[in-house]
């Protein structure tokens, strides 16, 4: 097959996969159990590992679990979401993604057994493929342990069809309240659900009212619960986090910010929990271990792109909703001057906290005196208008068009030491690092 044939074969079947986009969000475990067993059950075929759910830092946590395991010798399986630049960034192996003429053949099979089942089961939506596809590949191609991120909740959400021995929970915070609830009891006993009878361990960084709920259905389940504090930071600079993680000297962790302290925090309780499953088998020596969370990177999440000649310093943090917006906010007043020209480039979905998450960023110091920008979000019916966004935060200008955003954001921040923070959504931060590390957006 030639490339112009493989990459229309490509594109036709992100076209079908898309296309579903218009189910939206549909909860339940049904469709993507059914989808599976047409697929041979592969989540079904001893394959272990970790599911996370949290409100924020499941991408963190993902993703420092997975850099351990994989400087240990582990072949890792992950599903990044929601994806920044490709389609093939859900399905990951070894820190890369799958290939393009993979995720064709792969997803045109997946596609087909969805629709086998439509008529009894309903249609499977974008997100329930893409995990279906996911189990399948991780199984066909062997990894070793899957470290799987939870989309929306827990307990309804496709990935919880799968027990892979380890539960994960980041925290709860209030997000998504029409799908799982207007309480964080309600959404964090959504959440609990994915821990299940049989793990060898729940493992959480939650905070009172949701420890409880958390606690109350690991007990039920017969599973040990393991409560992980955040650890002591030490410091933090472009290259990361420097934490104490106990007796040994401070430890870098290659993730910018306080926050990630509690990540980093149920990470490690992750990797205990797996070490246990795995009859004490993960961590070959301290100096792997200590590698492999030096070399996580969790690109778009406090992403300092440096200034390249043609264009300053870029920060790209997908902050979208309060919680994450403030840890943002500390973050920016700690790595940047006060008197550094700041400009923000703003875009939001329209089911997020816009005044709360505008009143964490308007906290900081910093970002509170910078030039702000609305933009529109792309690719996304969901977006805020720019002129709505606007009226949000006085003084900021709107400009809808995401490009034009962003070339004005670029010139008002081209001296010295002037830097673009963008943030809000990853839809937005997605967008722009694709234009702006020259990357192809599929």
């Amino acid at each position: 097959m030639t490339s112009t044939s493989s990459d229309a074969r490509y594109r036709a079947v992100l076209e079908r996969l898309q296309s579903r986009g218009r189910f939206g969000i549909n909860l339940g475990l049904g469709r993507t159990t059914a989808l599976l067993h047409k697929l041979g059950d592969p989540h079904l075929q001893g394959l272990r590992g970790a599911l996370i759910a949290g409100t924020n830092g499941k991408g963190s946590v993902q993703e420092l679990v997975s850099s351990v395991l994989r400087e240990n010798g582990y072949r890792v399986g992950q599903t990044p979401k929601p994806h920044l630049v490709t389609y093939r960034e859900r399905i990951t192996v070894d820190g890369g993604p799958i290939s393009k003429p993979d995720f064709a053949d792969l997803l045109d099979e997946v596609l087909e057994h969805a629709d086998e089942i439509e008529s009894e089961q309903g249609a499977p939506t974008e997100f329930e493929v893409l995990t279906a596809a996911a189990f399948t590949w991780f199984q066909r191609v062997g990894v070793d342990v899957a470290v799987v991120e939870v989309g929306l909740g827990g307990r309804l959400d496709a990935t919880n069809v799968w027990q892979g021995g380890v539960s994960a929970i980041t925290n709860v915070a209030l997000d998504h309240t029409e799908h799982l609830g207007p309480t964080v009891v309600d959404i964090a006993r959504e959440k609990a659900a994915i821990i299940k009878r049989g793990d060898w361990a729940a493992i959480t960084g939650a905070t009172e009212p949701a420890l409880e709920v958390i606690q109350q259905r690991a007990a039920e389940m017969d599973v040990d619960l393991r409560l992980q504090p955040p650890f002591d930071v030490v410091g933090m600079d472009r290259t990361g986090t420097w934490m104490r993680l106990g007796a040994s000297p401070p430890q870098l962790v290659g993730l910018i910010g306080r926050h990630q302290a509690a990540n980093t925090s149920v990470a490690m309780g992750i990797l205990n929990a797996l070490d246990r499953g795995f009859n004490g088998r993960i961590f070959d020596s301290r100096d792997e271990f200590e590698r492999g969370l030096a070399k996580a990177r969790w690109p778009g999440r406090l992403e300092f792109l440096p200034p390249d000649g043609s264009r300053p310093e870029v920060l790209l943090d997908g902050a979208h909703n309060p919680h994450g917006a403030a840890a943002l906010a500390e973050a920016v007043d700690e790595l940047l001057e006060d008197d550094q020209p700041v400009t923000l480039l703003l875009g939001v979905v329209r089911e997020k906290d816009v005044d709360g998450l505008i009143a964490a960023l308007m906290s900081s110091r910093v970002l509170k005196n910078a030039t702000v920008i609305a933009t529109t979000v792309p690719d996304t019916d969901r977006a805020v208008p720019a002129p709505d966004l606007a009226a949000h935060w006085p003084g900021s200008e709107a400009i809808p068009d995401t490009d034009a955003a962003l070339e004005d954001a670029l010139a008002r921040s081209s001296g010295a030491d002037g830097i673009v923070v963008v943030a809000g959504s990853l839809y937005l931060v997605g967008h722009i690092r694709a234009r702006l590390l020259g990357l192809e957006k599929d």
